[in-house]
């Protein structure tokens, strides 16, 4: 039996969408998060539920970099849970403890909307903090204090949790 994979694969509103009439989420490759030994390490936990949560935040993380390069779509991160094999996984081992590739995985191939565990989005009240953080994006990444006060604003609020038969509600 193949051993299976959770990975939290960023995307927003629009795509959820396109992947849920197309049937899968894709082109490949996809990049995605998942718990990988650099992850581990760093994280220094053995609580797969703290480890999992690290993942789908770096994923969230990933999800408001695709909002700041595109204006004009909702303010709200989306990610999408998927169980894959194993081996449709790859990551850089040298990259493994690089703070900005923790998690850091790619998928080889589009990823079957069968395949998806949940969605996790935001709340319609963190619309407003989203966007000042999609904003502030450049200037967090360039050292600015008061821009990473803001894009940690977006980070405070909690993903929701829905079901993937919630889908069309959510996409509607």
């Amino acid at each position: 039996m193949l051993t299976g994979m959770r990975v939290y694969i960023p995307t927003t509103l629009p795509g959820l969408a396109e992947a849920h009439k197309a049937g899968e989420l894709g082109p490949a490759p996809l990049d995605a998060y998942a718990v990988t030994p650099g992850l581990r390490e760093w994280y220094v936990s053995d609580d797969i539920e703290e480890l999992e949560y690290a993942a789908l935040t770096r994923a969230a993380g990933a999800s408001l970099r695709q909002l700041a390069v595109s204006p004009g779509l909702p303010r709200r991160r989306v990610v999408l849970a998927v169980d894959v094999p194993e081996s449709a996984v790859s990551f850089d081992p040298d990259r493994g403890l690089d703070s900005a590739a923790l998690g850091e995985v790619r998928l080889a191939a589009a990823v079957s909307m069968r395949d998806a565990a949940a969605v996790h989005l935001d709340a319609d009240d963190a619309e407003e903090d989203v966007t000042a953080a999609a904003l502030a994006l450049g200037a967090a990444d360039a050292g600015d204090d008061d821009a990473r006060f803001t894009v940690d604003g977006a980070e405070d609020h909690e993903l929701l949790w829905f079901a993937t038969q919630e889908i069309p509600n959510l996409i509607g």
